[in-house]
């Protein structure tokens, strides 16, 4: 039992923490991030298991994270009001052309985040070119130009 208390405990841990720490977190993995991840899996993985190195704690520490997301996952689907708290909503970042500045400032970005993502997924090159920028849930930008037409 002690096993599935501290896998409950350090699951919603770092929930919080990834929430904290915001979107773009995840979205993309720098070099630096990737090192982050692997120094919180093993102190996670020590955290799990306390002094009980055993197959079976290990087992019962991956069915307890496992059930955790599953259930989540259940929860976010019938509560809209959970599935904003722990993923978010969607940001409006750029409005016909114009950086919202706050919104950036709150997500930690800069307006070359943007102007990368625009480059990469529609060829566009300057700002005047962006009807609309989102910071999507999923920390993603996605980018509508204006109409050609």
């Amino acid at each position: 039992m002690e096993a599935v208390l501290r896998a409950t405990a350090i699951y919603l841990a770092l929930l919080v923490l990834f929430k904290i720490a915001g979107r773009r977190t995840l979205a993309d993995i720098s070099n630096f991030d990737l090192l982050l991840l692997l120094i919180i899996g093993e102190a996670t993985q020590q955290a799990l298991l306390g002094d009980d190195f055993s197959i079976t704690n290990a087992l019962i520490v991956i069915v307890t994270l496992i059930a955790i997301d599953v259930g989540l996952s259940f929860v976010k689907l019938r509560f809209a009001r959970i599935d904003m708290l722990i993923e978010g909503t969607s940001t409006l970042i750029v409005e016909d052309g114009r950086p919202l500045k706050k919104r950036l400032r709150e997500a930690r970005l800069r307006e070359e985040d943007i102007l990368l993502a625009a480059r990469q997924s529609q060829g566009l090159e300057r700002m005047n070119q962006i009807k609309y920028a989102i910071l999507e849930k999923n920390g993603k930008i996605s980018i509508i130009p204006y109409s050609s037409g």
